[in-house]
Formats: C-alpha cells, structure tokens, sequence
C-alpha cells in the first residue's frame, strides 16, 4: 500500500506582527535547536539548528505538549504531529540566531 503523503504548509514570510514572548528553552535533538511553551495561549515555540526564525504553532494542546517533550526523539515526534500544523514564522534575535563562520566558536 502506498504511503500517504503529508501535506505541509506553504513556505511563508516573517509575520509583520511582534513575536510574543514565550522562553525558548535548548533540547538534545539533531533537528532541533531550542522549545518553548506558552500554555495560556496554547503556543508552542520551536526554533532550528541552522534556521534564522522561530517558528509559533497556535492551539497545541497541553497534552501534545507534554508527549512531544517528552517523546524519545523530537525531531521524529515534530515530524510526525506539529511540522504540518499551521505556524507563523518570526526573526530569531540576534543572540538566539545560529553563529555564523566569522562569529564567535
């Protein structure tokens, strides 16, 4: 049986509006470079390894939450449950964007 294929979301601009804040805390995860949370709004925050954005995944639930941090592999749970959720996609501070070569090791 053929495998169904995903349908994700059409690449998009950086959102014109202000990224909210929510903490963006570092993972262990080849695909991943930092989480965040904001249970209040049901918003989770994820940021990539080599990315210049973070990335804002409106009506997450707490349970999805939950089973995504502490899944085995996030980069696999990610794929598999949010990466086709629709998201709005903000510039990442400077401090919180990837080195580059000529910046600091």
């Amino acid at each position: 049986m053929p495998k169904e294929a995903r349908k994700f979301p059409e690449p998009q601009a950086f959102s014109e509006n202000p990224r909210p804040p929510i903490e963006l805390k570092p993972v262990e995860s080849h695909k991943l470079k930092a989480v965040g949370y904001d249970a209040a709004t049901k918003t989770l925050a994820v940021q990539f390894p080599y990315g210049k954005a973070i990335y804002h995944y409106p009506n997450v639930e707490p349970e999805t939450h939950a089973a995504f941090i502490g899944a085995e592999s996030l980069g696999r749970f990610f794929g598999a449950h949010i990466q086709a959720l629709p998201f709005e996609k903000f510039p990442a501070d400077p401090e919180t964007a990837p080195a580059t070569e000529t910046g600091a090791a």
